[in-house]
C-alpha cells in the first residue's frame, strides 16, 4: 500500500503529499460521514435514485465525493469558499454538498423556484464562486450569475438524463478528480452551509449552520419519536434545498448509516409508488404534501405497510388533516423547527397526535425551550410569549448580518419570532408568528387559531388569515380561502359559521376567494403577498 486510500477496505492512511492528506489533519465535518461508513460497511446502500432505481453504496458515495472534491479543488475551491446549488432533488445534489464539506468549503442550497433576480441576490450575498444547476434551472441560473462572483455553472443531469445514462459535464467532472481522500482540517465549529430563509417577510438571510449543528441535529433525529437507525429507509420528496427535507432524515441517515431514496420532485402518486417500491420506513413531508397524499389515498388506496411513521413540519398541520391521515392507518408525528435550528427542536409523539392535536409537543433530547416575555423572562404556563431555543443545533448567526444576528441570539438563546404557550404538562403550542399576530380593536388575534377553525368547514380547502389595515379596528381579520373542488360557500356563510365557533372579534370580517394560495417551495403560505394584494394602498402591512 502506498499511503493512499486502500480500495479494498476503505480505510484512510496518511500521506505526506502536500495538500492531499498531511499528517495530523482531521476532518470532523459532515463530509467525513461517507468515509466512516465506507470503512465500516462499504456495501450498505446510502442513496437510491427514485427515478432510475440506481443505488449508491457508501463506498460508491465516498469515492465519488472524493473525486468531486478533488475536481472542485482543481477549480480553486478551498476552505471557506461558497458553492451554490440551484437544483431539483437528486443523489448528485447530495454528492455536491458532501464533496464541498470535504474541502472545508460552504454549500449554499438555493430555492430552485426562484426567479433570476432572486437567485442573483443570494449569489451576490453569499459570494458563491461555482453554481450547480439542473437542466430545468440552468437558464435562470445563467441569467442570474451575470455581475456576480460566479466563475462557472455546472449542470447536474436530470432524472430523464440519468435514466438514459447521460451524465454529461457532471459525470466528467467527477471522473476527472482523483478518488483518493482529499483531507482538509475541518473542525465541527467550521461553517458547513448557508441556508437562506424563505424571505416571506423580506429579503432572505443566510443562516450559518456549522458541522456541529448538523451533527447534533442528526443525534436529535436518532433519539426523537421512535428514533431512526441504519436499517431505516427514508424518502426525500420535499425539496432538499429546504432544511426540513435535508435535516429531517436525509443528513441524519447519512450520519447513522441508513438509506435515503431521492425523488426529483413531489407528486402524490409517484410518492406513494416510491414508498411501496422501496419499502420506505420513515418519511418527512410538509403539510401541503400530506394533504395531497391524503387526497390521493382517498381516491386510490396504496400499500404503506412498510412505513413506521411519518413526520410533518415546516408549517402548522391542520388538525383535520392529521385526523384523516391517522384514520388511514398512518402513524403520524408532528415536529417544530426552523432553518436556524438545523431544524429539529421539538416533536409531538405518535401517541399524542390526537390527544394533543394542535401542539408541537416537547423538546427533543438535546434542546431547551422557553416561552419568554419581551424582556427574555420565562412566562407562566399557558401564557403567550416568544419561543426561545437553546442547544448545540442552533445556528451561529446570519451571514453578513451582525445586527440581525445580535437580535436573534441573546444570552445563549435563539429568539425564534414564534409566539407560543407551554401548558402545565410541558406541551408547547405555536399560536402565531409575531409578525402574523393581528391586533384588532385592541385584542390580539392569532391567525393560526382562526385558520384551524376555518379548516373544519366542509367547503374550505385552504385558508390563510391576515390582518388588513382598518381605520376603525386598526386591523381587520381577513380570511383568504381556496374552496375544495366542486364545493361552494359564500362570504356571509363562512363569516357566520366562524362566529359560531369562536369569538366575534376573532372571526373574519371579510373573506376573499382564490383558486390557490401562494406558497413558497417549502409549503409556507406567502402572507406578505396576500397582505399586499388586499391592502387598500397596495402595500404589505409593515411590522
Amino acid at each position: 500500500m502506498d499511503g493512499r486510500t486502500d480500495m479494498q477496505t476503505g480505510t484512510n492512511s496518511r500521506t505526506t503529499d502536500p495538500g492531499i492528506s498531511d499528517p495530523g489533519r482531521t476532518d470532523d465535518g459532515i463530509g467525513n460521514w461517507p468515509s466512516i461508513h465506507r470503512a465500516r460497511h462499504p456495501r450498505r446502500v446510502a442513496l437510491i435514485d427514485a427515478e432510475t432505481g440506481a443505488e449508491l453504496t457508501f463506498a460508491d458515495l465516498d469515492l465519488r465525493t472524493n473525486g468531486l472534491a478533488d475536481a472542485l479543488r482543481g477549480r480553486g475551491i478551498g476552505k471557506g469558499d461558497r458553492v451554490a446549488l440551484v437544483t431539483l432533488n437528486s443523489p448528485q445534489m447530495l454528492e455536491v454538498i458532501l464533496a464541498v464539506a470535504k474541502l472545508g468549503a460552504v454549500a449554499v442550497p438555493i430555492n430552485c423556484r426562484l426567479q433570476p433576480p432572486e437567485i442573483a441576490y443570494i449569489l451576490t450575498d453569499s459570494g458563491a464562486r461555482i453554481v450547480f444547476a439542473s437542466p430545468q434551472t440552468a437558464d435562470a441560473v445563467r441569467i442570474a450569475v451575470d455581475g456576480t462572483d460566479v466563475v462557472e455553472v455546472i449542470e447536474i443531469p436530470s432524472a430523464q438524463q440519468r435514466a438514459s445514462g447521460r451524465g454529461g459535464a457532471y459525470e466528467e467532472l467527477v471522473a476527472s478528480g482523483r478518488s483518493e481522500r482529499v483531507e482538509v482540517d475541518v473542525d465541527v465549529d467550521d461553517l458547513a452551509m448557508l441556508m437562506y430563509t424563505s424571505g416571506t417577510t423580506g429579503f432572505p438571510k443566510g443562516a450559518m449552520l456549522t458541522h456541529r449543528n448538523h451533527l447534533w441535529n442528526a443525534i436529535n433525529n436518532a433519539t426523537a419519536i421512535e428514533g431512526i437507525g441504519p436499517l431505516d429507509i427514508s424518502l426525500a420528496g420535499a425539496p432538499l434545498f429546504h432544511i426540513g427535507a435535508l435535516g429531517i432524515f436525509t443528513l441524519p441517515l447519512l450520519y447513522i448509516g441508513g438509506t435515503t431514496v431521492v425523488l426529483e420532485s413531489f407528486a402524490p402518486d409517484t410518492w406513494l409508488a416510491a414508498v411501496d417500491r422501496f419499502r420506505v420506513s420513515v418519511v418527512f413531508c410538509v403539510p401541503a404534501m400530506w394533504a395531497a397524499v391524503d387526497a390521493a389515498l382517498a381516491a386510490t388506496p396504496a400499500d404503506l405497510s412498510s412505513l413506521r411513521y411519518g413526520l410533518s413540519g415546516g408549517a402548522p398541520c391542520p388538525v383535520v388533516l392529521i385526523e384523516s391521515l391517522v384514520s388511514r392507518g398512518i402513524r403520524f408525528a408532528e415536529g417544530f423547527g426552523l432553518t436556524e435550528t438545523a431544524p429539529i427542536a421539538c416533536v409531538l409523539d405518535i401517541e399524542d397526535t390526537v390527544t394533543h392535536a394542535g401542539s408541537v409537543g416537547k423538546p427533543v433530547l438535546h434542546v431547551d425551550l422557553m416561552v419568554a416575555d419581551d424582556a427574555g423572562a420565562e412566562v407562566p404556563a399557558g401564557t403567550v410569549g416568544e419561543m426561545l431555543v437553546r442547544g448545540p443545533n442552533v445556528f451561529v448567526g446570519y451571514w453578513n448580518r451582525p445586527e440581525a444576528s445580535a437580535e436573534a441570539l441573546r444570552d445563549g438563546w435563539f429568539y425564534t419570532g414564534d409566539l407560543a404557550t407551554c401548558d402545565e404538562d410541558g406541551y408547547y403550542r405555536i399560536v402565531d408568528r409575531k409578525k402574523d399576530m393581528i391586533v384588532s380593536g385592541g385584542e390580539n388575534v392569532y391567525a393560526s387559531e382562526v385558520e384551524q377553525v376555518m379548516h373544519r368547514h366542509p367547503a374550505v380547502g385552504e385558508v390563510a388569515v391576515i390582518g388588513i389595515p382598518d381605520e376603525k379596528w386598526g386591523e381587520a381579520v381577513t380570511a383568504v380561502i381556496a374552496l375544495k373542488p366542486g364545493a361552494a360557500a359564500t362570504e356571509a356563510e363562512l363569516i357566520a359559521w366562524a362566529r359560531e365557533q369562536i369569538a366575534h372579534f376573532k372571526s373574519p370580517r371579510s373573506v376573499h376567494f382564490v383558486d390557490v394560495l401562494p406558497r413558497t417551495a417549502t409549503g409556507k403560505i406567502l402572507k406578505r403577498d396576500l397582505r399586499k394584494r388586499w391592502s387598500s394602498d397596495g402595500s404589505a402591512v409593515q411590522r
